[in-house]
């Protein structure tokens, strides 16, 4: 699976690289060239790495208890690691559980791990081409926010209802979660679009008339 996403990375590099190389008039050489132009870069990785940390918080990738002691609970070795081969449905096994301190530890589930880097990289993207789309419109900002917002819920469906638990009632809360958390592929069939969408509809925003982009590559 990484020998695959790492294989995906690197063919979409070198996409990127030719239609910027072509300068052609096309959204998809548009969205080559902002995404690659040194403000951009920056503000992809900067993106992309807080979006992932957060992401692996709310999915439980990353698991911070400080009221459970792994050592005293689990009977765990710190720090270690081992492999859970069995038993949950596709794309939820084998697990790969690290304990790095008492209270901090990994829990890597194949597709929370897909996810993370799909969504991470999408939003990341949004956001590049938003803060330069931002510079035209003010109106790109709001279309990013959309796919962020809602690629969030693909990490965390139950936070929504934890989140109106406070306002509806802690019974109906819970409730809510449990169905949200089996909704959980809807969210992902909604955010995912939106977030592959979005720069189209924000590229736009920054082509000239003849199609060509607005913006210096090498800015």
């Amino acid at each position: 699976m990484i020998v695959a996403l790492g294989g995906i990375a690197f063919g979409m590099y070198k996409y990127q690289k030719d239609k910027i190389e072509k300068q052609g008039k096309d959204i998809l050489t548009t969205i080559a060239i902002v995404t690659s132009n040194l403000k951009s870069r920056k503000i992809f990785v900067a993106v992309f790495i807080t979006y992932g940390i957060f992401f692996s918080l709310v999915s439980g990738t990353l698991v911070y208890q400080p009221e459970i002691n792994f050592v005293t609970h689990y009977g765990a070795t710190i720090p270690s690691g081992f492999i859970a081969p069995c038993c949950d449905g596709p794309g939820y096994m084998p697990k790969i559980i690290v304990y790095l301190t008492e209270h901090v530890g990994l829990q890597i589930i194949p597709i929370n791990f897909v996810l993370q880097i799909v969504v991470s990289y999408l939003v990341a993207i949004n956001a590049s081409i938003a803060i330069s789309a931002y510079t035209l419109s003010k109106k790109g900002r709001s279309i990013s926010s959309v796919g962020a917002v809602t690629g969030l819920f693909i990490a965390c469906p139950t936070c929504a209802g934890t989140f109106l638990s406070i306002f509806i009632g802690t019974a109906s809360g819970i409730g809510l979660s449990i169905l949200l958390t089996q909704l959980q592929t809807l969210f992902i069939a909604l955010s995912i679009p939106v977030l592959i969408l979005t720069p189209y509809i924000m590229a736009k925003k920054l082509q000239n008339s003849d199609g060509s982009c607005k913006i210096n590559f090498k800015s």
